[in-house]
């Protein structure tokens, strides 16, 4: 994991995702890209009531101030980080940013109580999630020595996911963690037979050609029955795909994965199908 990319809004929660980062540099070798992205728009520098220039220079030279503050932390002794700042909030930059320097990972902070809507930077962040080429890591509460060694990634197995199983399973390898996929079966229109979910699964496998073993865990939601299996084995991420056009839409239908990545305590990472 060469670099990581993390979103700075100065907030508690940014703080959290930045000291995960810095413990995976640390493991990793890693470089710390800080992106802060500034509230300025177009429209403040074209307007006839815009920004005098040395209004725009102030608000610059403040950020600049205050991002250089935020990443004066102890924690971040022996790491190597570049500030990057953003004039403006267009989230598409992030993949520009994460292409430019060959980031591997965003490491991104959210409230939780909220939703996604509010993961550093109100609305927009569910679209950093759904238009991100690489993973995404949400990190909700503070977590000392950050470590990754059981790995739950849910999937419905149908070839949709292959892609981003295998995202998932270079996620892990990196990570030198114990990948542990889940098939989470209800009852209703969704509901499989044993022996239906295991063909479904072996069929999945041998096209991914990947030898793993695949737990079906029952419950009343796929949500409930993710959070409920991956607290039982005390996993240290959970995984799930997102799609470009829903959102973290859930893999089966509906917003699953919002709902998961606002109600979970464990970290929760992204793959873009």
């Amino acid at each position: 994991m060469k670099k990581i990319i993390v979103p700075i809004d100065f907030s508690e929660q940014s703080e959290y995702a930045l000291k995960v980062a810095a413990d995976l540099a640390k493991k990793h070798n890693s470089e710390i890209l800080a992106l802060h992205m500034l509230e300025l728009n177009q429209a403040m520098f074209n307007s006839s009531e815009g920004l005098h220039p040395e209004q725009t220079v102030f608000l610059l030279k403040l950020a600049e101030k205050r991002f250089g503050e935020f990443l004066s932390k102890p924690y971040l002794n022996g790491v190597s980080i570049t500030p990057i700042i953003k004039h403006f909030k267009v989230f598409s930059e992030l993949n520009e940013v994460a292409e430019k320097h060959d980031a591997e990972l965003i490491v991104m902070g959210s409230h939780g109580s909220d939703g996604l809507k509010e993961l550093f930077v109100g609305s927009n962040a569910e679209k950093v999630v759904r238009n991100a080429e690489i993973p995404v890591l949400i990190i909700k509460n503070e977590i000392k020595d950050f470590k990754v060694e059981r790995f739950v990634f849910a999937s419905d197995f149908t070839d949709e996911n292959l892609i981003s199983f295998e995202k998932a399973k270079s996620f892990a390898d990196l990570l030198s963690a114990e990948l542990e996929p889940v098939y989470i079966n209800t009852p209703g229109d969704d509901f499989l037979s044993t022996k239906d979910a295991y063909n479904r699964i072996n069929q999945f496998l041998t096209k991914a050609n990947i030898g793993k073993q695949v737990e079906i865990y029952n419950d009343y939601s796929v949500e409930k029955g993710i959070l409920n299996y991956s607290t039982t084995i005390s996993a240290d991420v959970i995984g799930i795909p997102t799609h470009d056009r829903k959102g973290l839409s859930h893999f089966f239908v509906g917003s699953i994965g919002e709902d998961l990545a606002n109600h979970s305590q464990i970290p929760v990472v992204t793959f873009k199908i």
